[in-house]
């Protein structure tokens, strides 16, 4: 087994760039009109909390279970109408940010992409 098979996503993109792609992806979300009614509260909160979350769904420390316990990320979006419009317009928005970190151009870019379509397919939960 080679080394590099043994490296996570975490370590191939680093904690840089999952704070870059944070920062990126929040001012198209609160823009979008499908999605902003889905953000309330404080932004930079909302910020952290993501940033741990992608650090740990890309293999990096469990930042986000340490504080808040298992993701279970279906779960914690239930309260929230998510439609496959709204999932749609996430993933636009996270492969725009993507491609403005340079992310899209990254190896590991196109894996982590797709681990966050399946994300979006199994978050929405209403018509």
């Amino acid at each position: 087994m080679s080394e590099s098979s043994l490296t996570t996503l975490f370590d191939q993109i680093g904690a840089e760039k999952i704070e870059e792609l944070v920062r990126a992806f929040y001012p198209k979300v609160y823009s979008d009109p499908d999605l902003s009614p889905l953000f309330e509260g404080d932004i930079k909160e909302i910020m952290r909390k993501q940033r741990m979350f992608l650090t740990q769904f890309t293999g990096g420390p469990a930042l986000y279970s340490e504080e808040f316990g298992p993701p279970a990320m279906r779960q914690r979006h239930l309260p929230f109408e998510i439609t496959p419009l709204r999932a749609q317009c996430w993933l636009r928005c996270m492969r725009e940010a993507f491609a403005e970190v340079g992310l899209d151009q990254h190896p590991a870019g196109v894996f982590f992409y797709s681990r966050l379509q399946q994300v979006a397919g199994i978050m929405i939960n209403s018509d």
